[in-house]
């Protein structure tokens, strides 16, 4: 499961990589390269798809890197301690 849900952090990171890439910071990217806004369902919506992808692959990311933390997390023992008796020493084993 922890190999599983790494390779699934490594792909969604890929492809966050390309996303980002894909965006411009001046508002141009991959939606100033279709020119008219009649072209595949025009700029804005180009925008919004590339922004809601960010978004959900970052959050894929975060969540995904929470759970392989929580499952790797080693469980703790309790350490059932031995009776002592009333100067501190511990008492010996009763044998069968």
């Amino acid at each position: 499961m922890t190999a599983f849900l790494s390779i699934i952090i490594i792909l969604a990171s890929i492809l966050l990589i390309i996303v980002v890439f894909i965006q411009n910071p001046k508002g141009g990217g991959l939606s100033s390269d279709f020119g008219a806004a009649s072209q595949l369902g025009g700029v804005q919506k180009t925008n919004d798809v590339i922004d809601k992808t960010t978004w959900s692959l970052a959050s894929i990311i975060m969540v995904l890197s929470i759970v392989l933390t929580i499952q790797s997390t080693p469980k703790k023992q309790v350490i059932k301690e031995q009776p002592t008796t009333e100067q501190g020493t511990p008492t010996a084993p009763v044998g069968k």
